[in-house]
């Protein structure tokens, strides 16, 4: 799934003066925009064209990413409905920029998942897929009823108890945007009621970490609760020998051979809510053998075939060089090759990475050396076997 829309027009009435000036998207929530956190989460999983519905606020999204906010590759279409058309009208505004299936979230609330693992469900005749989470208390959201995996009606709020809430969270095709005929029109009460009636809603169930900040003691709950989630335990994994066999300078298609179980073990990480980092030596670059570009071609080709399995790696380091052979740039002493800890490092610069709950996976004492230097805790020598039975057997699941 390459394209996400996000909500981003409400007028966030209930925090009062809060947004006399922003909608709630912008408001800082520990130190940074809350729009960053569903940003950033959406990009982890591979959504290259984000599209925010803003409302009448175009000229406070415009100043907001002028310039900043995402990364380079990412394209990013600030769509506004005005007149207001509400959360289902706001679809037909940006209608032709849709593609045939996309990510639909809330702009005011994070749910903490996988989100790949809705995107790659399998097909039916369904034009959306919901993205469930069971509390103890529906009363504030209302209950969502499911049967299999379909969505047979949705609760009223006022009924409280324990059951599952829709996270606002959604798979969408673009042959829904047809059924919205009057506006302002919502998505939730107007349109997903009735694709329940006709069996064509689906909904899967989460465990993640949700909240909303539409409400003054969520939003200052989210103060400290954001950063905190943000910050979750890293898996660095080396790449021959761990996802794939070991032939020997790796990096045409027609000689990477998947380690049985390797898709379903980084999906299992993802799932976890772990970020996965490769950390690679790739001396084939300073020996002459490939370029750093095809490096680079490589991994996108890994993250592209693991995306369809529901499963991604966060970010990919590699070191290009070798200290003695080769006689350009790249022959050189560095930091980076394993089993110096260069890699490791820079991840953990760029990521906010909790060091005392994180692991390392390799097939060489150098990739443990390298953990060891990083002060990684945990450090598994994998010798062969069942690589998805040797991370499930050192990586516990972070707290929901």
């Amino acid at each position: 799934m390459r394209q996400a829309i996000i909500l981003g027009g409400g007028m966030g009435t209930r925090l009062g003066a809060l947004t006399a000036d922003r909608p709630k998207p912008l408001l800082d929530v520990g130190g940074r925009r809350f729009i960053d956190y569903l940003t950033e989460h959406l990009v982890r999983h591979g959504v290259k064209h984000l599209i925010i519905l803003v409302g009448p606020h175009t000229a406070a999204y415009r100043a907001a990413f002028d310039g900043a906010g995402l990364p380079r590759d990412v394209r990013l279409s600030l769509v506004a409905d005005e007149p207001p058309a509400g959360t289902a009208g706001a679809l037909r505004y940006a209608s032709n920029l849709l593609d045939p299936e996309f990510l639909l979230i809330n702009g005011d609330s994070y749910f903490d998942f996988n989100i790949l693992d809705l995107a790659t469900e399998p097909g039916g005749n369904w034009l959306g897929r919901i993205a469930l989470r069971p509390i103890e208390d529906t009363g504030r959201y209302g209950a969502v009823r499911l049967d299999g995996d379909r969505i047979t009606a949705f609760g009223e709020k006022s009924s409280d108890g324990p059951g599952l809430i829709n996270t606002g969270v959604y798979r969408l095709r673009r042959e829904i945007v047809p059924i919205v005929e009057a506006t302002p029109s919502s998505i939730e009460t107007d349109i997903f009621p009735h694709l329940a009636q006709d069996g064509r809603l689906a909904g899967r169930i989460y465990d993640g970490r949700f909240i909303d900040i539409g409400l003054p003691d969520t939003f200052a709950q989210a103060q400290t609760l954001l950063p905190e989630w943000r910050r979750r335990p890293a898996a660095f994994l080396d790449r021959d020998g761990i996802l794939n066999h070991d032939t020997g300078y790796v990096w045409q298609p027609e000689n990477y051979h998947w380690m049985d179980g390797a898709g379903a073990a980084v999906k299992r990480l993802n799932d976890l809510g772990y970020y996965v980092f490769v950390v690679t030596n790739q001396a084939g670059v300073a020996r002459g053998l490939y370029r750093a570009g095809d490096v680079e071609k490589r991994h996108a080709w890994i993250n592209d075939r693991l995306r369809r399995e529901g499963a991604h790696i966060d970010a990919f380091y590699y070191c290009p060089h070798h200290p003695d052979i080769g006689d350009g740039p790249l022959t050189m002493n560095c930091d980076c090759r394993k089993p110096l800890p260069g890699m490791l490092h820079r991840a953990m610069a760029e990521w906010p990475v909790d060091l005392s709950r994180s692991f390392m996976i390799g097939d060489k004492n150098s990739d443990m050396e390298a953990a060891a230097a990083a002060e990684v805790p945990t450090r598994l020598l994998f010798t062969g076997g069942d690589i998805f039975g040797a991370i499930e057997s050192i990586a516990p699941a972070l707290d929901p």
